[in-house]
């Protein structure tokens, strides 16, 4: 298999080392990986910033495979947009559409929000080991308002073959409803793997396979098209 580059993008509150697990088994593998930390706690940084950062990582890095997880899911189509990518990867991952902000997107897909009473371990990493889920939350990391209030910028979905991995176990964006979001909004079938919402950190093995079988072609490259219009 031909070396790739995994360009790794994490969500709310998280950091490059959500991916720690993956990017070993990655690199395990042959290939180059960049996990970014996003500016999240900078008050002057939107959305554009996140790419830019990423964007900036990669350097003039090829052969990227783009994965966004989570609220990344707003990020990674817009590094797309910038560089030239072999394909896009959403991992329970939001999935924007042209002119909406992250913080209309949960009344817009018609998300239900977990029990706030539930906790995090509960809601995000009930399938974690616990020593790496009480590690995650002692990094979070708190996200500044910019990026939830700004429209996403683009017009429509960036022109590259696009997949969206989902958790069948995920009590944060139940697996029920987000086939129906995928669906709708991109216009193909999720591919499942068992597990909850960081399964980066409960399945990374899993995972890594389905990114590898993705940056070699493998599954029938599916790309958008609801979220195109």
């Amino acid at each position: 298999m031909s070396r790739s580059t995994f360009v790794l993008i994490h969500g709310g509150g998280g950091s490059a080392w959500d991916w720690h697990l993956v990017e070993v088994e990655l690199r395990d593998r042959g290939h180059d990986v960049v996990a970014v930390d996003l500016p999240s706690e900078d008050p002057t940084a939107g959305l554009e910033e996140y790419a830019d950062t990423v964007v900036a990582a990669i350097g003039d890095r090829t052969d990227l495979v783009v994965v966004g997880h989570s609220f990344g899911g707003f990020t990674a189509p817009l590094v797309c947009d910038l560089v030239q990518a072999d394909v896009l990867v959403l991992v329970a991952a939001m999935i924007p559409a042209p002119g909406e902000r992250p913080q209309e997107w949960w009344a817009n897909t018609g998300h239900r929000m977990p029990d706030p009473g539930a906790g995090p371990i509960a809601t995000f990493l009930h399938d974690v080991p616990p020593a790496l889920a009480n590690e995650m939350i002692a990094r979070e990391r708190d996200t500044a308002d910019a990026p939830m209030e700004e429209p996403w910028p683009l017009h429509a979905w960036p022109d590259v073959p696009t997949r969206f991995v989902l958790p069948r176990d995920d009590r944060c964006f139940s697996a029920d409803w987000m086939r129906g979001v995928v669906l709708e909004r991109l216009g193909i079938v999720p591919d499942e793997i068992d597990g909850g919402h960081c399964v980066m950190l409960s399945r990374p093995r899993e995972l890594a396979d389905l990114l590898e079988g993705y940056a070699a072609g493998e599954g029938g490259r599916a790309e958008g098209a609801a979220a195109r219009a």
